[in-house]
């Protein structure tokens, strides 16, 4: 971790921003009514104001969990309307008939502003595919198989993707080097959205609800030509209903390690997904008091990641919120946790520095310092 706060709340800000000066001014030419919305979200947020002069670490802390603003989420949520709006048209004159969803951090308001890609669903929507053992199945609902596979269809619109999207946004960078998404980037749009080919696949849980999160996806892997199927929506009513039922403890939570990952001098590479998942099974009584004190927060988020880097075979029987794999499935994931959870130990450290010189014990154990920030209200 960075030692120069000054910095950290630099970088803090500016993502909270969002954008540079100078990208504004391109956006607002193109889109008049993204420079009200960029004034509006540029002045001080009410966390800047919270604490004393002296307790910068704290403001850190407790800026480093906030909601992105209303307004901001709308230009992300526009942004990826505004692709999506392109791909329907553009895909509809080679005869493919789209649809699209965001997923991923902004919908389930996680996102840390600039840092935070737009993930968007690109769903063929003339092909799905369903789990036979479905109610609807075995009622003969779906009717024939086309014939058709799940690889040769994303293929293809991924194929379609990458040619249409260059000319939609002639200003931006496309990239087209990742496995499962293309983004694009840069020019008039506020900000990257990576943009997902997908098709329907109704699970035997949605065959009987007949509710989204209980609708699957496959997703195309262009590097491995197969496809792999993925449950966004409800990962996002898992997190969002858990998080929900403690009085949003839990977002609190996923953002704060968000930013201090962000702000890390290490390459942490675990996922937004990868921290949501840790997360999600830290205890929700601890985390629940973050509706009173932001700090409580703080404390739990690093007794948490200390407990599963000193228990690392619980750690690895940990499984993501829909229970599809285990969280920790690459070796690596253990290195990165250990980044993270030492990044949080030294944050811990200095808030407790800060809000309790009267108290301070010179070596003070984490447990002791973490039971004295849990209890600190600022």
């Amino acid at each position: 971790m960075s030692t120069d706060i000054s910095k950290r709340l630099s970088q803090l800000r500016a993502r909270r921003t969002g954008i540079s000066s100078t990208a504004r001014e391109t956006i607002a030419k193109a889109h008049p009514a993204f420079e009200s919305i960029a004034e509006d979200v540029a002045g001080p947020e009410s966390w800047e104001s919270r604490g004393t002069d002296n307790q910068q670490w704290t403001k850190y802390a407790i800026g480093s969990m906030q909601a992105v603003g209303k307004k901001y989420t709308e230009v992300s949520v526009n942004t990826a309307n505004r692709v999506a709006d392109q791909l329907r048209d553009r895909l509809a004159t080679v005869g493919i008939s789209a649809e699209f969803k965001i997923q991923g951090s902004v919908p389930l308001d996680v996102h840390i502003k600039r840092v935070s890609d737009v993930d968007l669903l690109t769903i063929d929507k003339s092909f799905y595919t369903y789990e036979t053992d479905g109610v609807k199945a075995k009622n003969g609902h779906y009717g024939t198989p086309s014939g058709q596979t799940s690889e040769s269809v994303l293929a293809e619109l991924r194929r379609q993707v990458e040619s249409v999207l260059p000319p939609a946004f002639p200003m931006a960078e496309v990239d087209f080097s990742g496995a499962k998404a293309v983004k694009v980037s840069g020019g008039s749009l506020a900000r990257s959205v990576d943009v997902v080919p997908a098709h329907w696949l109704d699970t035997v849980q949605y065959q009987s609800s007949g509710r989204i999160e209980d609708r699957a996806v496959r997703i195309y892997d262009k590097k491995k030509h197969e496809t792999i199927k993925n449950r966004p929506f409800l990962h996002i009513h898992l997190v969002g209903a858990r998080c929900d039922s403690i009085q949003g403890g839990l977002r609190k939570a996923i953002r704060l390690c968000k930013n201090v990952k962000a702000d890390s001098d290490h390459d942490i590479k675990l996922s937004s997904f990868d921290i949501t998942s840790i997360m999600y099974h830290a205890d929700m009584a601890a985390l629940r008091a973050g509706q009173y004190t932001d700090l409580a927060v703080l404390a739990e988020t690093q007794r948490y990641l200390d407990y599963l880097w000193r228990n690392e075979s619980i750690a690895n029987e940990l499984l993501v919120p829909d229970r599809s794999r285990r969280i920790f499935d690459m070796s690596e994931k253990r290195a990165w946790l250990g980044m993270l959870s030492r990044e949080i130990d030294l944050l811990l450290t200095n808030v407790y520095n800060e809000i309790s010189p009267g108290q301070r014990v010179p070596n003070q154990t984490l447990d002791a310092q973490r039971t004295l920030v849990r209890a600190a209200a600022i």
